[in-house]
């Protein structure tokens, strides 16, 4: 065997590994935005019932409880709201402060999520290129080992 078709056959082994951890890293980057986009559509469910509660027209609302399923419910006191801030912890503020809060954590989330998009995008923008450079040695190690 050449030194070429050597050099070849380690850059081979090297391109596998790094596609490895290359496909790893997106898997992982794909989990985190999963993560994130269930957290926003959580908060954005919670922002629009505490808005539907600040513009209530009636005392009376739907909760829901599970399996698409709702019991009526009366409304008695709305200037309170008790929510979750993370780690199993609620805080109870007023109405205006627990909507301001929410959308402060909608704002930092949509931010998390543009930027692990991106990180996505290089990601496998990298791995295309790797797979295509894979190709190329393929290619030229099956011409050198015919020789």
């Amino acid at each position: 065997m050449s030194t070429q078709s050597e050099d070849v056959e380690e850059e081979l082994r090297r391109l596998i590994v790094e596609l490895r951890l290359l496909e790893n890293t997106a898997e992982q980057i794909q989990t985190r935005l999963n993560l994130v986009n269930a957290a926003l559509t959580e908060l954005d469910l919670a922002s629009k019932a505490l808005e539907g509660i600040e513009n209530k027209s009636s005392d009376h609302i739907f909760v829901p409880i599970g399996g698409g399923s709702y019991i009526k419910a009366r409304l008695e006191d709305t200037d309170k709201v008790v929510y979750g801030i993370g780690a199993g912890i609620a805080i109870e503020k007023p109405l205006k402060e627990a909507k301001e809060d929410i959308a402060n954590r909608i704002s930092e989330l949509s931010r998390a999520k543009v930027a692990l998009e991106q990180q996505l995008s290089q990601v496998l923008a990298r791995m295309q290129e790797g797979r295509n450079r894979l190709q190329e040695l393929t290619s030229m190690f099956r011409r050198a080992e015919m020789k």
